[in-house]
């Protein structure tokens, strides 16, 4: 969970500094594989305060990334968007589940609803690219 809160604050720390004058320069945006890492490590956050046993690692969801950078251009540009706006979400609905939590009050309920929309739209991400089957992602040499 600090983890997933860390990797947020860091994004938007990087955001947020630039030179100290002239123009604001936007950092680099990180690689697809560490956003879609980022994104897997706030839904396990959420699914613990949603008290969630720890999911079992997915190979859909370990591979994905490899399986997209095979993929047609469009399916990367919606995959991309797609994970943009769910990390957007995650980082609003976490903030606040925590917020609650430190107040004292029990985010099981709220955080029950974020993460059930964080694995539906997760699956729709997943489902932009077709599966690779038991041997894994298609690999080059």
């Amino acid at each position: 969970m600090n983890a997933m809160t860390h990797s947020f604050a860091r994004s938007d720390a990087l955001a947020a500094t630039g030179p100290a004058s002239g123009p604001t320069l936007s950092p680099a945006p990180a690689p697809l594989p560490v956003r879609w890492a980022a994104l897997q490590d706030a839904g396990a956050a959420v699914a613990g305060l949603a008290g969630q046993g720890p999911a079992e690692v997915d190979t859909r969801i370990r591979d994905f990334p490899a399986r997209l950078r095979d993929a047609a251009e469009w399916q990367q540009g919606l995959a991309e968007q797609g994970i943009d706006d769910l990390s957007a979400i995650m980082r609003s609905g976490l903030t606040a589940l925590l917020a609650v939590s430190a107040r004292g009050q029990d985010p099981s309920a709220a955080a029950h609803r974020l993460w059930a929309e964080f694995t539906a739209a997760c699956d729709a991400i997943l489902m932009l690219v077709p599966g690779s089957g038991k041997a894994g992602p298609k690999r080059t040499a």
